[in-house]
């Protein structure tokens, strides 16, 4: 099933300019998995090489970090929305 994941502005040159893209799965990995193979080099700046999710990378499901849900296992339906938000580094 498809859903929405918005894409970051330093990520949009991946996607071609597009601020929303849709993705299919059931479960953010399957999301992000599928994200790699539309936008190729878009899951190497989100995963780490072990696969997680980078510590600068936010990824959230309807507003909640999928951190504090199931990581990557975190499932997904129809009509959910998937923000990928850059740590902002500051002070």
């Amino acid at each position: 099933m498809p859903v929405n994941v918005r894409i970051p502005t330093p990520l949009r040159k991946l996607t071609n300019g597009a601020e929303t893209v849709q993705a299919n799965g059931s479960t953010i990995g399957e999301i992000l998995d599928s994200l790699e193979q539309q936008f190729p080099g878009l899951g190497e700046r989100i995963c780490d090489p072990s696969g997680e999710v980078r510590r600068f990378v936010n990824v959230f499901l309807n507003d909640e970090d999928i951190r504090f849900l199931q990581n990557k296992a975190t499932p997904v339906k129809d009509g959910d929305e998937i923000s990928i938000v850059p740590a902002i580094a500051g002070g």
